[in-house]
């Protein structure tokens, strides 16, 4: 695989952006086999940047002349290969299929770093028009953790120094647009509760280092040693009635509490464990961002007891600030977004939407942001008929400045069901409510 060096990527920083009526393609970037989803219509090119992420160039046969721009879930927990995009681009051939071109970065390496992911984004969209093809017009996606990336990119890329625009519109789904400190609160609170439950992340009898850094910087802890771990006093790797009764009451407890489905317990302590670790003693440099302070847990079998004897912290005032900087939105929306997020999302709430939209109002930027919302329990789970009405009401926005709504994204998506498989779950009178509803609200002097 071809490195391209630092030299290029101070050339493409020198681009400006692309205007031309008419997309031009020279393709120069080295070639590799695309995933099924789209072998038979497009051609696709990998590449690794000087930072040392991964890049994934698609252009379609019956390419529209547009580029989409993906910033991708996670963030993960383990690195990146050149492989890794392929399974972003399975799930959302729909984009290329419509005729876009697609350019996705792993980022640099695995874990938190919303800045860093943003940066990394946009270089893949400087070598997607240095080495692949110039678009006419070239819009973001951003799923998931990718939302709070995509969201920050706006803010940092979307324009350049001298007012020229990089990026014409943006399309989120799922996205943890509330950013961190307001999105992993839950993340915050299961490590609290878990340890008051299961004793064993430290062990009594181990070191004790406090909860809000996950673990401690030395760790050898694993995937495979965490999820161990968790089964041992919850039993959740095992068939509900392999569990012992303990385990049941445990279990039970914490998902109680905290408030997540157990089939995600695992998913939501790898977060509140390995990525706290890798926030507080990276990012933060051993100081917490996080804090239960003053929160009163509900719903456990004894709350008087867990109250009372819970582990509790508080935030470090500057590494708060450092981590808002870092991955929190402004409210400065510079181009039109269409943001889509399941009402039912089990994974990141869909409350975030309602933090995003009170930033938009806030910053004067309600005017840009359009948001909808389907009904399927799964997290990143849209249809690519829903995808693909989202995408073409932007492109109508950007192109021909009829701004949708989420009645007119609904209606696009029932018709779009006859040429394009699944379902249409928009519900278009559904507005979000705050995250305060949905998670435990934290001291104001903790924030």
């Amino acid at each position: 695989m071809k490195i391209f060096g630092a030299s290029i990527l101070l050339s493409l920083s020198a681009l400006g952006p692309v205007c031309a009526q008419t997309a031009q393609q020279n393709p120069s970037a080295p070639v590799t086999p695309c995933p099924p989803a789209v072998a038979e219509i497009a051609t696709c090119y990998s590449d690794k940047d000087a930072n040392g992420a991964f890049i994934l160039g698609v252009m379609p046969k019956n390419w529209n002349g547009n580029l989409v721009v993906y910033a991708h879930g996670g963030p993960s927990l383990v690195p990146y290969n050149a492989e890794t995009s392929k399974a972003d681009l399975n799930k959302y051939a729909i984009s290329v299929k419509l005729g876009y071109a697609w350019v996705a970065s792993t980022y640099r390496r695995e874990g938190y770093g919303v800045r860093m992911a943003a940066t990394d984004t946009d270089n893949a969209r400087k070598y997607f028009i240095e080495r692949v093809a110039k678009p006419k017009r070239t819009i973001l996606h951003g799923a998931s953790y990718g939302g709070i990336v995509g969201a920050k990119l706006l803010e940092i890329y979307a324009k350049s120094p001298d007012g020229k625009i990089n990026y014409d519109g943006a399309f989120l789904n799922s996205g943890l647009v509330a950013g961190a400190l307001k999105g992993y609160d839950f993340r915050v609170d299961l490590r609290a509760v878990y340890q008051h439950y299961c004793q064993n992340m430290p062990r009594p009898d181990e070191p004790q280092y406090p909860l809000w850094m996950g673990l401690p910087a030395d760790s050898k802890l694993t995937l495979q040693g965490l999820e161990a771990l968790i089964d041992e006093c919850t039993g959740a790797m095992k068939p509900a009635d392999a569990r012992t009764a303990q385990q049941k009451e445990r279990l039970a407890n914490i998902i109680n509490v905290v408030g997540i489905p157990a089939n995600l317990l695992v998913r939501h302590m790898q977060s509140s464990t390995l990525l706290f670790s890798g926030i507080v003693h990276g990012m933060m440099k051993g100081r917490n961002p996080f804090s239960n302070t003053g929160v009163v847990y509900k719903g456990s079998s004894n709350d008087i007891a867990l109250n009372r004897d819970v582990a509790r912290f508080a935030a470090d005032p500057s590494a708060v600030a450092d981590l808002r900087y870092d991955g929190e939105v402004t409210g400065n929306i510079p181009v039109p977004v269409v943001s889509i997020h399941s009402v039912n999302d089990p994974q990141v709430a869909v409350e975030h939407q309602t933090f995003y939209r009170e930033a938009a109002r806030r910053g004067g930027s309600a005017d840009r942001l359009v948001q909808a919302y389907t009904t399927e329990a799964e997290h990143t789970g849209q249809s690519a008929p829903e995808i693909a009405a989202s995408i073409n009401a932007l492109m109508n926005w950007v192109e021909q400045g009829s701004k949708p709504t989420a009645a007119s994204i609904t209606d696009a998506c029932a018709k779009l069901v006859a040429t394009i498989s699944g379902p249409c779950r928009y519900q278009p009178d559904y507005e979000s409510k705050s995250l305060e509803t949905k998670f435990y609200p934290r001291e104001i002097a903790a924030r």
